[in-house]
């Protein structure tokens, strides 16, 4: 992590995509955050927020969930308050899946799709998708916390050939 990356405490994840053309199945995208404990950061994820969801302390939160994409603006927004995280817990990736109901759905089939990472009006990342081609879900960005209790984040754009279920699993896997 650079030092231009350290300090993050209440963060935003939002999300938006263009509907399907006529004719064609939904498209529908979702934010997915995993969190990790301190004692094993790349193993099985302590809970998963998604779908709606919150985590069991309310410290992250799914406002917004759409199945459409349809709409102005952003269509999912996932807040993270990082700072309020019990000490247990020492990573938190987010990413995005593509539920699969009207058959095989890949970033490649998605128009203007958009992630931005903001923490209060600051942006501090953006990402579009457009290097995916046929993965069908994605890891956007991970945040680690550092010696000294605070947070720190980096980008982490991994795509993965898996439906929502499979990549909750998969997601926080430590890099080969």
């Amino acid at each position: 992590m650079s030092s231009a990356n350290k300090g993050v405490g209440k963060v935003e994840v939002t999300l938006k995509w263009d509907p399907s053309p006529a004719g064609v199945p939904d498209h529908d995208l979702d934010i997915i955050a995993a969190v990790y404990r301190a004692d094993d950061p790349h193993g099985a994820p302590v809970y998963v927020v998604h779908f709606g969801s919150r985590s069991p302390d309310g410290t992250i939160t799914l406002q917004r969930e759409s199945r459409t994409g349809q709409g102005f603006g952003f269509d999912e927004a996932l807040t993270l308050e990082l700072n309020r995280l019990a000490p247990d817990y020492a990573r938190v990736v987010v990413g995005v899946a593509i539920q699969q109901g009207g058959g095989r759905t890949t970033f490649r089939d998605i128009t203007n799709a958009l992630v931005l990472v903001k923490e209060g009006y600051q942006e501090l990342d953006r990402y579009d998708f457009a290097d995916l081609g046929d993965a069908s879900a994605v890891t956007i960005v991970e945040f680690l916390r550092d010696g000294t209790g605070g947070w720190g984040w980096r980008r982490a754009v991994r795509g993965f050939d898996a439906d929502p279920q499979s990549f909750t699993e998969l997601m926080g896997a430590e890099q080969s």
